[in-house]
């Protein structure tokens, strides 16, 4: 019943967190969607539509509007990062056994443990796309990697028992033992596809195929490489991008392994577009503060210059504010 602890909570029910509240429902699993508004009452209406990949609709509990919501075994935050900190307030009082984020960007994991406390905290990123389309049904595009672990390295019981679960409901899922490195090299590759794709308004692998453009994206990932490397983190080449192999050598040869990476990728997922650009087209604000904001002043904390990514950063955010 909504309300009551659960075996999996779903904090989120947009493009992913759909994905995997539908998949984890089929297989049998307790779950229950944590939505507001509209969403809410189109999931409590219609169940979670999947197409593409996958292609069912799946009926999912949804938490009552003033129902108190008690618990999980497994809390899995899938809001947008701009939503988090009040969406986390609602549910400070409940029992959390384990909790972790696919959310963008690097600051998740310290607001999870600030409410919930470090030591049920376990780090995640999602190599996985999906689209919540006006209809309400999800497209669900990409299903590489969903990795979970350890925020201070080494493999538990707790994550590979959960990765194993999500991954044999259909979502691709591993427990590893270096998270933290993936999840930099994920946030390396992110924020220079946002920036590319916000700026171009180009579905991915298109924009990754210009060489120019190509050319933008590997001078953002090697100054988030810098931010990394300064915060003592190896980035990893396990990501949406090969993150550690497009920081050395020369920019040439990086770019031109991206343009061959977005060649393949317009074969594979021709209409792939970054979440962001959706939010973009969909008049939704953009995750700007908690990811590309959160790296400039990390970076202006142990004094490492960003540049390019700083003046990024300041042209979106005001392109975001004009357009709302």
């Amino acid at each position: 019943m909504p309300g009551r602890r659960t075996e999996f909570a779903i904090l989120g029910a947009g493009a992913i967190g759909s994905v995997l509240g539908a998949h984890l429902a089929r297989a049998g699993h307790a779950v229950l969607m944590l939505a507001r508004h509209e969403r809410a009452r189109q999931v409590g209406r219609d169940g979670l539509r999947i197409t593409g990949l996958a292609a069912f609709t799946q009926p999912v509990p949804v938490l009552a509007p003033g129902a108190e919501f008690m618990g999980a075994d497994v809390l899995i935050v899938a809001t947008k990062t701009y939503g988090m900190s009040a969406a986390l307030e609602g549910i400070r009082t409940a029992r959390i056994g384990t909790a972790f984020s696919i959310q963008n960007g690097l600051m998740k994991n310290e607001q999870l443990a600030r409410v919930f406390g470090a030591d049920c905290v376990l780090g995640a990123l999602a190599n996985t796309s999906a689209e919540l389309q006006p209809s309400g049904k999800v497209l669900f595009t990409r299903n590489e990697q969903l990795c979970i672990g350890e925020p201070a390295g080494g493999l538990s019981a707790r994550a590979q028992d959960i990765a194993r679960l999500i991954d044999a409901s259909g979502v691709r899922t591993s427990a590893v033992d270096h998270i933290q490195s993936l999840e930099w090299s994920k946030f390396a590759a992110w924020a220079g596809l946002m920036v590319v794709s916000v700026m171009t308004r180009s579905v991915t692998g298109r924009a990754l195929s210009d060489p120019d453009l190509a050319l933008v994206l590997v001078r953002l990932v090697r100054e988030v490489g810098r931010l990394a490397e300064a915060c003592g983190v190896a980035l990893s080449d396990q990501s949406m991008l090969p993150a550690a192999t497009l920081c050395r050598g020369p920019e040439a040869a990086a770019a031109a392994l991206v343009q061959s990476l977005g060649a393949q990728l317009q074969e594979r997922a021709p209409a792939h577009r970054m979440s962001t650009l959706q939010d973009l087209e969909a008049g939704r604000p953009l995750e700007i503060e908690e990811t590309l904001g959160f790296a400039v002043q990390r970076a202006r904390q142990l004094n490492v210059s960003l540049p390019f990514l700083e003046n990024c950063y300041v042209f979106i955010r005001g392109m975001d504010r004009m357009r709302r």
